[in-house]
């Protein structure tokens, strides 16, 4: 194959074991993962955050855009402030933007609109979505993108042994303006993470199986 400009060879991950093994491997992994309420106060080294955005920042992207920015909060002040808000449009949902069928979905979870993890969890990480970079460039399919950056994140947390959640008050505005973000980042999503308290406890939930996620091809006629 003949070289083209601005492209260089491809360097493809050797598993150290059978594909389909490794890949059980990691699937094994992954099922383990819980979203976690109960967090202790542990301490989590600042390096092993920053691996897991390395991770995250790995994501592909529309056009490489690359356009998240993960905003690493430990400051304890900060945390309180940030679980006021969250607390304050959490109670505004449960008690007047939430239809009853909504309420009736999230039961089985057991949340309600208290959130004293956004205080224990020894970090919060906050991801912005950029509507446009930081020069003003464009940015596309910046949903998509961030998105799989966060799965990223997650799927790496977990392989460390942390504990996550995907904490998503909305609006969201109250993280820009506490956290002094720029007009052009986006709230997306706020993650506590840290390690599982010991008596941490999770909803008894299970997935859908294969068949019911899986399609070969297209439906028959």
């Amino acid at each position: 194959m003949t070289s083209q400009k601005g492209m260089i060879p491809y360097k493809p991950y050797q598993p150290t074991v059978e594909s389909l093994e490794s890949a059980r491997t990691l699937r094994k992994i992954l099922e383990r993962r819980r979203s976690v309420r109960f967090f202790s106060d542990r301490p989590v080294p600042r390096e092993l955050i920053e691996e897991l955005v390395r991770a995250a920042g790995s994501a592909p992207s529309g056009a490489n855009k690359q356009p998240w920015r993960f905003v690493a909060i430990s400051d304890p002040e900060i945390k309180r402030e940030i679980r006021l808000a969250a607390e304050a449009e959490e109670r505004e949902f449960y008690e007047r933007r939430a239809g009853d069928r909504w309420l009736d979905d999230i039961a089985p979870l057991g949340t309600d609109a208290n959130k004293p993890f956004l205080e224990i969890a020894p970090w919060l990480i906050a991801v912005f979505r950029l509507s446009h970079d930081d020069v003003g460039g464009q940015t596309y399919y910046t949903q998509e993108s961030v998105g799989i950056a966060v799965g990223m994140f997650l799927a790496t947390a977990q392989v460390a042994g942390l504990a996550t959640l995907t904490h998503t008050p909305s609006p969201m505005k109250f993280l820009a303006k506490i956290l002094r973000r720029p007009e052009n980042e986006r709230p997306f999503l706020l993650i506590p993470v840290g390690y599982p308290s010991e008596d941490c406890m999770v909803p008894d939930i299970s997935r859908k199986p294969l068949e019911e996620i899986l399609v070969y091809d297209r439906a028959a006629e």
